[in-house]
């Protein structure tokens, strides 16, 4: 089982720690970021999560709520963060909820599993995956790493601003694109009509002689 680009997220109920949520109504018309990790109180994951504690306002900025799921007990995530905050230097309320998913019934749903990584019992864990969920409560993102790799949030947020940009205008983002750097038109756009939304739009000539690399400002 699993999720493709486009599909809707199951409303799944779930026992987190801020308590039991329905995803549909924790998600609320919000854009969001779920991403599992294989398990608490493991070295990578206690990164991954303080870095996320760092960027929240980063995200919070950008209106994208956060969810983290493992297969730990809410009992573990709570003393877990613990763990966390003290690593990545920040204090207070942990920002985010962490999903507890003891019985796997959540990440098989969602294709998180990682069958290579297995736990003491034989039971295999989450993997590193990452989901960018829109307002409509479908996949606008998907990446899945290994238990071996941690993430770069900084990355997830650039894809952020890509996907709200994309979702305004008629643009694609190039590669290594910066929120401010320019966008490029996209193909399906007429000539004429490419001009008439984006004025200040510039024709990169390449030898096939066609005008397909058409950048534009960062509206």
């Amino acid at each position: 089982m699993g999720i493709n680009l486009g599909d809707e997220l199951p409303n799944f109920e779930a026992d987190t720690t801020i308590g039991h949520i329905k995803f549909h109504d924790w998600l609320n018309g919000s854009w969001a970021v779920l991403f599992s990790h294989p398990k608490d109180y493991t070295p990578v994951c206690t990164t991954e999560l303080g870095r996320v504690v760092q960027l929240e306002g980063e995200f919070t900025k950008r209106g994208v709520k956060l969810i983290a799921l493992s297969c730990d007990s809410v009992e573990d995530h709570h003393g877990w963060t613990k763990d966390i905050q003290s690593f990545s230097g920040t204090c207070g309320d942990f920002p985010y909820p962490i999903i507890a998913d003891p019985k796997r019934t959540i990440a098989k749903s969602l294709g998180m599993i990682d069958p290579d990584e297995l736990d003491t019992t034989g039971m295999p864990l989450t993997c590193r995956a990452v989901f960018v969920i829109g307002p409509d409560r479908r996949l606008k993102l998907s990446i899945l790493y290994p238990a071996t790799t941690g993430r770069n949030f900084a990355e997830i947020l650039r894809a952020i601003d890509s996907l709200h940009l994309t979702a305004r205008q008629k643009v694609a983002t190039p590669v290594d694109w910066q929120q401010g750097d320019k966008a490029m038109v996209i193909p399906s756009l007429s000539a004429a009509d490419a001009k008439a939304l984006f004025p200040n739009m510039e024709v990169r000539a390449v030898p096939s002689g066609k005008e397909y690399l058409r950048f534009t400002p960062d509206y």
